[in-house]
């Protein structure tokens, strides 16, 4: 509503205010949208906590298809380069499965140096998880800051650098950690960084909920 109004002013009055009311009123349009782009990720960090998960075989490369189709635009603006090898079918909720990948990925695009971004998705098999991996060639991350990452509403950069609310790797890591899984990163500092995180190989919890659903409509 808020940045509704503003546009109307600036629309109909424009003409009526000196410079420095329109920089009022841009300012004010500005805050606005920012406002609601943090009453957003505040609402998807919530539900990320407190929404019942509903695991399911889920093939993760499907998952990274669909965030790569969201993430469309920054892709083609920033002519990204993007490589995807073979990804697991994990137990997993699908929607909040995409939250983390459309942030690893969305993340690596918009941290990129001078070069043209490339990144990298891949997973590698242990004992009892598949660790996942988002790999670019970006700004990289100091390995003094790298703890504070995965906290509400840190920013390593100005706005005026990069947007965001310092939301969107606290998120990924609620999700993490709802699936049983951890999250980290690792960059020297130069040269690009690497965030993996893990997810069991246990597909059984998932068969178990496929089977209470099918018992539940069956009722």
């Amino acid at each position: 509503m808020v940045s509704g109004y503003m546009a109307l002013l600036e629309k109909k009055y424009l003409d009526r205010l000196d410079d420095r009311g329109k920089e009022y009123v841009r300012f004010a349009m500005d805050g606005a949208m920012r406002m609601d782009c943090l009453i957003v990720d505040l609402l998807a960090y919530s539900r990320a906590g407190t929404a019942s998960l509903d695991p399911k075989p889920l093939d993760l490369g499907q998952v990274v298809e669909r965030a790569l189709l969201n993430l469309g635009p920054a892709i083609e603006e920033s002519q990204a380069q993007i490589k995807v090898s073979d990804m697991p079918t994990v137990a997993a909720d699908a929607t909040q499965m995409l939250q983390v990948f459309q942030n690893l990925i969305g993340n690596a695009i918009k941290y990129r140096g001078e070069e043209r971004p490339v990144v990298e998705v891949s997973a590698s098999e242990g004992e009892n998880e598949w660790e996942v991996a988002v790999r670019d060639n970006g700004i990289g991350i100091p390995p003094e800051q790298q703890h504070r990452l995965f906290q509400m509403f840190i920013r390593l950069h100005g706005r005026s650098e990069y947007e965001g609310t310092g939301i969107g790797l606290a998120l990924s890591r609620r999700i993490v950690e709802r699936h049983g899984g951890r999250i980290w990163v690792e960059s020297d500092g130069k040269h690009g960084s690497t965030f993996r995180f893990t997810i069991s190989k246990d597909l059984a919890s998932a068969a178990r909920t496929d089977e209470d659903c099918a018992g539940q409509r069956n009722d």
